[in-house]
């Protein structure tokens, strides 16, 4: 009962193929469409075709599988050729899902004998459409053509089935070499209505750069993505942003980089991609401007590969001008303002992501907008308003009391950074001392919620004890940092080693940063550098801690020639050049501790070239002239670094000395200097020190106040690393 069911669909399916074949207005149907069970739709009469006197015939000869009978039959019976009948029932067996016999077909197909034949009937087909002239009959039907393209398609399909990638895409490409040779302008609007021809161009061109894909020649596929988007193929728009979006996201992570696009047909001055971002980046960006002028519909995830291949460029700026034009309706207005706020912030414009993240924690539930009010923390703490950043964590814990405990570990970090640097800068001792006490606390309960496995909050735990001279706790997590990492993070080294100089700890510390240097690429070794050679001086090797410094300038000039300056590389050269300028004035230093006087004012020209408005030159210029007895100049050059810096702590301090020193002025004038200076650093113990001298020399009730201040510098001297922990 079956088989004469399968029968019945198969003797419909051929009558309808081959009348298909003779009537050039009828569209064949795709390899992807499914044979139909009845012959109701076929309204054409079969006896003027002849094919109803071999059909029985034909049927036989499909039931008893053989493909050459069959085939002859139908080339006397409705007039195919030889080319012909096998294109058909090639797709025949496809349909049925005989793969393998399929391929058999087709093999036996010469089309490399039809190439210039379907060629020149496509030429004079376009032409025809275009001057409307009577040309000479083509030497091929188009409906004929079609088949024949079909039957490469097809083709090429059933070797994908079989696997055999890169046979299908040499198949595949065939089909628009024989276009592309034919019509080198591309195809003309309207060129093949009527008939299947452009329906198989079309699945050839999304087809092909798949088929490289998946044979592994990555390189060919983007000629390929490329050849589709830049020839004429009569796609319809929402094709080729299908296929725009296709190649944007292979270009993003494919992680195969290709030759820049060879565009001769650009104007001057026309915007060339020079490598795989780039192009990945204006194809995107072509597609959000169709979906502005909704000439295709929306697609919200072309918005976030634009955003990730924007960021991976450092190009935050002008994603954020590509948030800013989208059309409402494509992102939420609670997303869009997020997002908006996230690239200026990688800007460094914290005021405007600021201004955009209240907008949403003034409308949204509490519930609702936990991420904004983290990233609302986040800003404030980094812009200095740790009030403002403290009071969003607050608010960011109060809502998520009993969920998930990895928010709530960083509710509670940004908490404490906030509170830390509130009792920073704190004007009352009971403020300053209740913010540390908390700061501990909710660091420690973030650590617990996270079951001691974030480098984060280790990190801000390490740091809070250092600065409350914690040490033994501090070294503590700072080594539990540092296995957690597995020594991969530079700053974790560095902590761990100033730790150990504040415990006067010199050849363990110098210990700590070899055995970072050892797991730390050259270009990135500036920061230890500068630590080793400061331990070296802090030991006397005043030789060794040159010597460190020479090798650290090295390596700063070495980066300048090696890279060229480019949008990715700006904040580093920035950082280079500050390295340098420090480095510079170590050394200056260094060299007027050891008298050598000529060197340190090289140093100082140095910095001066490198810098001409820098605080650091015009202090080491004082020092240099206090060391030569000449008091005043030196005064002279601490103002001047005052100008260039107010906040300059070396140059308050030193400022405050020869002040006191030259009696120019009242002691309480000369006490502001020192005062100014402990309010951005509290653990400067040179300035505790000098304010003591001060309030000694007052005498009378400021007794007991020198006394204190000398107890603080003891103390803070005691523990003093030799660079700032953070």
């Amino acid at each position: 009962m079956e088989g004469r069911k399968e029968r019945g669909r198969l003797r419909n399916f051929v009558r309808r193929m081959a009348m298909e074949c003779l009537c050039s207005g009828e569209q064949l149907k795709g390899a992807d469409e499914t044979t139909r069970s009845s012959d109701s739709s076929i309204a054409k009469d079969f006896s003027a075709s002849g094919y109803l006197s071999r059909n029985g015939e034909v049927e036989q000869y499909l039931d008893n599988g053989n493909i050459e009978e069959a085939e002859l039959s139908l080339q006397e019976g409705v007039c195919l050729n030889y080319e012909e009948a096998r294109a058909l029932l090639g797709r025949l067996e496809y349909q049925r899902g005989h793969v393998e016999a399929a391929l058999r077909v087709f093999d036996g197909i010469d089309i490399s004998s039809l190439v210039p034949k379907m060629k020149i009937s496509i030429t004079r087909k376009a032409h025809r459409r275009k001057t409307r002239s009577q040309w000479d009959s083509p030497p091929m039907p188009l409906h004929a053509v079609s088949l024949l393209m079909e039957a490469i398609y097809l083709k090429a399909r059933a070797l994908h089935d079989l696997g055999k990638f890169k046979d299908a895409a040499q198949e595949c490409r065939m089909i628009l070499d024989i276009v592309e040779a034919a019509l080198p302008e591309g195809l003309p609007a309207g060129f093949g209505k009527g008939c299947k021809l452009n329906e198989i161009i079309c699945k050839a061109v999304q087809f092909l750069p798949e088929l490289w894909k998946l044979a592994g020649f990555l390189l060919e596929a983007i000629s390929e993505y490329r050849r589709s988007l830049l020839n004429n193929w009569n796609l319809d728009g929402e094709t080729i942003a299908k296929i725009q979006k296709e190649f944007a996201v292979f270009l993003l992570y494919s992680g195969c980089e290709a030759r820049p696009p060879n565009l001769h047909s650009q104007l001057d001055g026309s915007f060339v991609p020079r490598n795989n971002m780039e192009e990945a980046i204006l194809l995107l960006m072509i597609l959000l401007r169709k979906f502005n002028l909704r000439r295709v519909e929306r697609d919200p995830t072309v918005i976030h590969h634009l955003t990730f291949a924007l960021s991976m460029s450092g190009q935050l700026k002008p994603l954020a001008v590509q948030f800013e034009e989208l059309l409402p309706g494509l992102l939420d207005k609670r997303e869009w303002s997020y997002n908006v706020a996230l690239c200026y912030l990688a800007e460094e414009d914290d005021l405007t992501a600021l201004n955009l993240l209240k907008r949403i924690l003034k409308l949204g539930q509490e519930s609702e907008i936990l991420k904004e009010l983290l990233l609302g923390s986040k800003v404030c703490v980094e812009k200095g308003d740790y009030a403002e950043g403290a009071a969003y964590a607050r608010r960011a814990i109060a809502n998520i009391q009993g969920g998930c405990h990895q928010l709530v570990g960083v509710a509670d970090v940004l908490l404490g950074v906030s509170l830390s640097n509130q009792a920073r800068y704190a004007i009352s001792d009971t403020d300053r001392a209740s913010w540390q006490y908390e700061a501990l606390e909710v660091l420690g309960s973030a650590e617990k919620n996270m079951h001691w496995q974030d480098p984060r909050i280790l990190y801000n735990l390490s740091l809070e004890n250092a600065e409350q001279r914690k040490l033994d706790a501090a070294v503590f997590y700072a080594k539990k940092l540092v296995k957690l990492e597995a020594g991969s993070e530079l700053r974790s080294w560095l902590l761990l080693a100033r730790l150990l100089s504040a415990q006067k700890l010199f050849a363990d510390a110098e210990t700590i940063v070899d055995a970072a240097l050892d797991q730390t690429g050259k270009w990135n070794q500036g920061d230890l550098l500068r630590t080793k050679a400061r331990i070296q001086a802090a030991q006397g090797e005043f030789s060794d801690a040159v010597g460190t410094y020479t090798q650290l300038l090295a390596i700063i000039q070495l980066r300048r020639k090696k890279f060229s300056a480019g949008i990715s590389l700006a904040k580093g050269a920035e950082d280079d050049k500050s390295l340098e300028t420090e480095t510079w004035y170590d050394l200056a230093l260094l060299y007027l501790g050891m008298s050598q006087w000529r060197d340190a004012e090289v140093c100082i020209s140095k910095i001066r070239a490198v810098s001409c408005y820098s605080a650091l030159a015009w202090h080491a210029t004082g020092k240099l002239y206090e060391v030569k007895g000449l008091p005043k100049e030196a005064l002279g050059a601490y103002f001047r670094a005052l100008d260039l810096d107010a906040k300059h702590v070396p140059s308050l301090i030193s400022t405050a000395i020869i002040l006191r020193q030259l009696g120019d002025r009242p002691l309480p004038s000369v006490r502001c200097f020192l005062t100014d200076a402990l309010q951005l650093d509290r653990t400067n113990h040179m300035a505790w020190f000098n304010l003591g001298l001060l309030y000694e020399e007052e005498g009378g009730r400021s007794a007991a106040e020198a006394a204190e201040c000398f107890q603080a510098a003891s103390l803070l001297e005691e523990t003093a690393p030799v660079e700032p922990f953070k």
